[in-house]
Order: C-alpha cells, then structure tokens, then sequence
C-alpha cells in the first residue's frame, strides 16, 4: 500500500518474526535514507502484529491482505496490483519470495484446481464483520480467531485478553459518575 505494508507470515522460531522485521527495518532504511540522501527513521512507529489461527482465520486473512487494494480503490482486481501475492496464490505466477502455507495448499493437491478454488475466493467481498475483527486484533494486538484460542493464546503470553476503550483507563470514580449520567439518558 502506500503508506503501510501487510505481510502474514508463518516464523519458524518464537522470536522469528520480531528479528525479522528488526532486519528488514535496518536494511530498508539504511537503503532508502542512502538513495534520498536523507537521514532519521522511515516508520511512525511499532510494527504491528496479531497471532492468526490458521484454521479459523488464515484465508480470511489472505483475502484481507489482497484485497486491500482493491478497498483502497487502487486498482479494480487484486491481479491488477503489483505487489500483491494474489499473482502467486491465484494465478500461478511464481515468487520465490513466497513459501505456501500448508493450508492454501490443502486447497487442492491439484495446483490448477487449487489456483481456481483460490480465486473463487475471491467471488464474494470480505464480510463487515471479519473486516472489524481483523481491525480489531491488529489494533489491539489481540489473537485473532475463536474465543477459546484467543483466551489460551494470551494466556499462554501473559496479555490480558479485553478490548479496550482508547485513551488513559478511568478512574472507578470517573466511571460510576459516568455510568450514572449514561443510566439517565438509556445507555
């Protein structure tokens, strides 16, 4: 995209993605300061990053990731951008820099008929509601998939598992006043 980049990756290692990025941060940037003689950081801020499950979550994902153009109204296909990997998973085209994902694969054994169940995909938009809960997990860097995942995935973590209201946290006595004025009204 133009102002962000959304990558889903499978790491081989806990720390694997962390590093990964901490690289690609210091290469990038190191290239890009050196090409526009420029200096200083290129990003605003953090990267961040939700924990997928694969089986309830995973091509939903692909889908929101290669679709972004389209939402974006960039170009009218996912194929039309070029840095998609939409040409990869549903058209065949080789990239190197992709390893598929056992479950894109289990699509299909057939790689013809596994491309055409990728881009049936594709047939229909993402739903609001998968929209708002992929938001939502990135936002928060929440685990996205069922409830009992996402509750033993930041168990397992040590996060606590809620959304959250923006902003600094109320105080209990800000709150009950709150509660108060917002019974009055039928909140």
């Amino acid at each position: 995209m133009t102002n962000h980049v959304h990558l889903l990756v499978t790491a081989d290692r806990p720390d694997g993605i962390a590093r990964m990025m901490q690289s690609i941060g210091r290469r990038y940037v190191q290239y890009i300061n050196r090409s526009y003689h420029r200096t200083g950081s290129l990003w605003e801020g953090r990267f961040k990053s939700s924990l997928v499950q694969v089986e309830e979550y995973l091509l939903t994902c692909m889908r929101y990731i290669e679709l972004n153009p389209v939402r974006a109204n960039m170009v009218n296909d996912p194929a039309q951008y070029r840095w998609s990997s939409y040409r990869h998973n549903g058209l065949g085209q080789r990239d190197e820099r992709i390893t598929p994902h056992p479950l894109y694969q289990s699509l299909d054994k057939d790689e013809a008929i596994r491309l055409a169940e990728y881009r049936g995909l594709f047939r229909s938009e993402l739903d609001e509601a998968a929209l708002a809960d992929i938001r939502l997990a990135l936002a928060q860097g929440q685990p996205l998939g069922s409830e009992r995942f996402s509750e033993s995935m930041c168990a397992a973590v040590g996060v606590r598992r809620a959304q959250r209201r923006p902003g600094r946290p109320m105080a209990k006595r800000e709150q009950s006043l709150r509660d108060e004025d917002q019974s009055d009204f039928g909140f």
